[in-house]
């Protein structure tokens, strides 16, 4: 037959339209279908042509079928083949239901429901009738609204008709394979009323609504009426039903049924289509924070990056573990655990907080070590209590390994605590030996190179023990110290703590500034190259540069140092001052500009006085017990020690990363070079492993070009979003229905003044000028100079900030705890600063007054101070 399709007929199964070719596909696997066939569109587009004829693809004809002009009818030869069909299917006049079967009606993405016609109890000789209504519903204003809504093509296709024999149900109903209001996969839900379901799926009857868990226990019941219309094996069963056909489809189905003399019918089946953008809220639970590490990773950050850097988490929070005294089976059956320390939002990093609380939950302790971790992480708000207790349970036995454990520890912190210094030099020796200083990456093979990287990372990254544990006991000794000075000393505003180690020296972070400062006192008097430094080109100021001959010197002492310091250091595929020197020139040419007039060359020593007085008030408070003041002064020499050794460390870091930096834009320019990648810099767009493995024989896949061009394409679109709020949580697969609503509680925000985290003593009043990126002020484009006494406001800032901070009589920071590196260079600098001010940067505009106080961490508008 030319028009009617029956449901075993394969071959002609994309004729049918969704509907009926579902409903074929489940008869053909064994389900309990009503018999009938299909007549297809074809049948509709000869018997619309034979009456008058129209472009297809036009809105005219669109038109015409929906105000009538054009008739619409099955032409004689459709009847014939109807005629037929129907006297094989229903010989004694069975009733019949003509429904609607459009091509793109029940898919994936797009169910159509309730837009068409359906008719039920048709009778033989009303059937086509009824196709024609159903083929006129094709066409109505609704369907038109409909795909004008879901973005889709204005031109409808004319739908195929299903035909089946009409199913006399004394029950029948909906159900879904899972619950599509909550998303919860393991919940099918049945829906039923008396008689047929038309009246259900319409909405003008109420129904009687199971929920049946994958184990086969109705966990609710909601009656309507004086008893359930189910029986309970009839719920079971149309909930098997709904999972059965879910099961074929492999994907979740919301299915049409109904009951007759006992037998479950099959009617309809459609996946649930907005299932796939729905989280399972039975999921694993996921807590996702980027309190701290957007001083690290700030923004979006390419793949190769953050396969970087979840290698180098895991592997050094492993080592933690096994330096603390972590048995190495417990750690072993925790490699989940470590793989998800970090993960990657929306092209932004993220702390997996259960993740470091889990690592938390191996070490004894967990309540103390728990604090000492949040104030280390800079994090707002702490776990929900909930789920603390259970990721550290606390039975008597769990008691008692924890107290054997936190012995073991104990030995295991005494014993790390005079190895530290031997860790530190053989660390440093690794160092040395790894990245030698005069070392040509450009002349290496490029296996050389996968080989060269792949010592960096068994020398180093995979052996971060001394900054690590010196971490640990900075984060220890400084907890302890904050207790101490809080408890002995009576210091109510918290405070003390940080007067006591500003002021250390030795911190190699501020090296920078000191020698940016005498670079600008050696060219303060001469005005022409000032003028060049804060003006001109990289070009003309490196011509330049030869007859200045000192400040050359200096200029290039300075590179070799620190010249993998930049803005996002941590980032790859960040331009060091390697690749870009001209912010650092720029810093320069202004600093010398304000020494043209202010006559200063040397940083301020804003630290001494307070510190001093800082180390008063202890002895005062200690004086009267003698082993208090012997073990503050023990543990305040640590916490000084530990802190600088701290930022020393992770210059190291800096160093490490840079090198990684340069064999990776090395291997970019080979892979350019061989046509792997339409740019060189496009390397940073390939994982680790992936750029490795093409070298080494492991790559899964080797079109380099494709896979970085889905990569570009898809984090431009995270470039153009809003960034991700700070804190927001997931239910099992992380990446499906991401709803980033930020679970930190708001915070407080006055007219008069905000309060943040007081970190470098101090109090200053000025101008504020709020800097979203360094570049505004030391790019390429000339940018308006930080003005002395000019305070700067960031939302977050890193090591590369260091260029500006030697302009700034104070910092304010929206991000950033006391251990950042804003607030122990600031500290060093002499700088008063706060960190961790929420909303700072909108409180703040260029131009507003401030008075900041580094001790308390208030900062206050100057036109309401009174009120502060």
């Amino acid at each position: 037959m030319k028009y009617i399709i029956q449901f075993e007929d394969k071959e002609k199964e994309a004729l049918m339209g969704g509907k009926a070719r579902a409903i074929a596909q489940l008869q053909s696997a064994g389900f309990l279908i009503p018999n009938g066939f299909v007549v297809s569109a074809a049948a509709f587009e000869d018997s619309v042509n034979t009456q008058q004829k129209f472009d297809e693809t036009s809105l005219q004809q669109y038109k015409a079928i929906q105000t009538g002009l054009v008739t619409v009818k099955p032409r004689e030869a459709v009847q014939l083949e109807l005629l037929e069909a129907l006297a094989e299917l229903c010989p004694n006049g069975e009733l019949l239901a003509v429904r609607s079967s459009a091509s793109d009606e029940d898919g994936m993405q797009h169910s159509f429901a309730g837009q068409f016609d359906s008719f039920l109890h048709v009778k033989p000789a009303d059937v086509v009738d009824k196709i024609a209504a159903v083929w006129r519903s094709g066409f109505n204003i609704r369907v038109l609204n409909y795909r004008q809504e879901l973005g889709l093509s204005p031109i409808p296709h004319p739908p195929a008709v299903l035909i089946q024999r009409m199913v006399n149900a004394e029950v029948s109903g909906v159900a879904f394979a899972a619950d599509p209001v909550t998303g919860r996969r393991s919940i099918a839900v049945v829906s039923a009323v008396t008689g047929l379901a038309s009246s259900l799926v319409s909405g003008e009857s109420d129904a009687d609504t199971y929920r049946v868990a994958r184990e086969g226990s109705i966990i609710e019941r909601q009656i309507i009426g004086e008893k359930p219309i189910l029986k309970d094996n009839q719920i079971l069963a149309v909930a098997e039903l709904a999972r059965q056909v879910s099961k074929y489809f492999q994907v979740p189905q919301d299915i049409e049924w109904a009951i007759e003399s006992g037998q479950l019918y099959l009617l309809q089946s459609r996946p649930i289509t907005a299932l796939a953008q729905m989280p399972d809220p039975d999921g694993i639970f996921s807590l996702w924070d980027n309190s701290n590490i957007a001083e690290s990773y700030s923004g979006v950050t390419t793949p190769l990056t953050f396969s970087f850097a979840r290698r180098a988490y895991e592997e050094v929070y492993r080592q933690f573990c096994y330096f603390m005294g972590v048995p190495t089976d417990r750690i072993n059956q925790h490699n989940d655990t470590f793989s998800r320390m970090i993960g990657l939002i929306q092209g932004r990093v993220y702390y997996n907080l259960l993740s470091w609380y889990r690592v938390l939950a191996l070490l004894p302790g967990f309540k103390v070590n728990r604090r000492f971790m949040e104030q280390m992480l800079g994090l707002k708000e702490s776990l929900p209590e909930s789920i603390v207790s259970d990721l550290h349970a606390a039975t008597w036995q769990n008691r008692l390994q924890d107290s054997w454990r936190l012995l073991m520890t104990v030995v295991g912190l005494i014993k790390n605590y005079f190895l530290l210094p031997l860790r530190r030099q053989k660390f440093y020796q690794r160092l040395a030996k790894a990245l030698p200083p005069q070392f040509n990456i450009e002349a290496l093979r490029t296996d050389e190179l996968a080989a060269y990287y792949r010592h960096v990372e068994r020398q180093l990254i995979t052996r971060w023990d001394a900054p690590l544990i010196n971490d640990f006991f900075a984060m220890i000794f400084y907890g302890v110290l904050r207790r101490m000075t809080e408890q002995w000393c009576k210091d109510k505003s918290l405070t003390l703590q940080n007067d006591l180690i500003g002021g250390e020296g030795g911190i190699i972070s501020t090296e920078p500034a000191q020698r940016m400062l005498e670079m600008a006192g050696l060219i303060s008097e001469n005005l022409l190259f000032v003028k060049l430094l804060m003006d001109e080109s990289l070009e003309v100021i490196l011509s330049a540069m030869e007859r200045v001959p000192q400040f050359k010197l200096q200029y290039r002492e300075y590179l070799e140092k620190f010249g993998d310091r930049c803005l996002e250091e941590l980032k790859l595929e960040s331009p060091t001052l390697h690749d870009d020197p001209l912010p650092l020139l720029r810093a320069v040419g202004q600093l010398a500009q304000v020494q043209t007039t202010e006559k200063q060359n040397t940083l301020p020593k804003i630290e001494n006085p307070l510190r001093k007085a800082a180390e008063l008030k202890a002895r005062r408070g200690l004086r009267s017990n003698p082993i208090r003041k012997l073990l503050f002064n023990w543990v305040l020499k640590n916490t000084r020690h530990r802190v600088r050794d701290r930022e020393n460390l992770r210059f190291e870091r800096t160093r490490v990363f840079g090198r990684a930096r340069r064999v990776f834009v090395e291997l970019g320019k080979r892979f350019y070079a061989m046509n792997l990648l339409e740019d060189s810099r496009d390397i940073f767009y390939l994982e680790v492993e992936e750029i490795l493995g093409y070298i080494e024989g492991t790559a899964t896949c080797t079109d380099l070009k494709g896979l970085v061009g889905v990569r570009k394409a898809e984090f431009a679109k995270y470039r153009e979003m809003p960034a991700p709020c700070d804190r927001f949580e997931t239910r099992g697969i992380v990446y499906q229905g991401l709803q980033l609503k930020n679970n930190l509680s708001p915070s407080p925000i006055t007219d008069s003044y905000l309060q943040g985290i007081g970190c470098s003593p101090g109090l200053v009043k000025g101008c504020v000028r709020v800097i979203s990126d360094p570049k505004q002020v030391i790019g390429e484009d000339k940018g308006e100079p930080l003005k002395p006494g000019t305070i700067l406001v960031a939302e977050r800032t890193d090591p590369g900030w260091i260029l500006l901070f030697p302009a700034a009589a104070g910092l304010l920071v929206e991000r950033g705890s006391l251990l950042s590196h804003a607030a122990i260079v600031a500290r060093e600098l002499g700088i008063p600063a706060i960190v961790s001010i929420p909303g700072v940067t909108q409180w703040l505009k260029d131009g507003d007054w401030v008075e900041l106080d580094g001790s308390t961490g208030r900062v206050c508008k100057i036109n309401v101070i009174a009120n502060c």
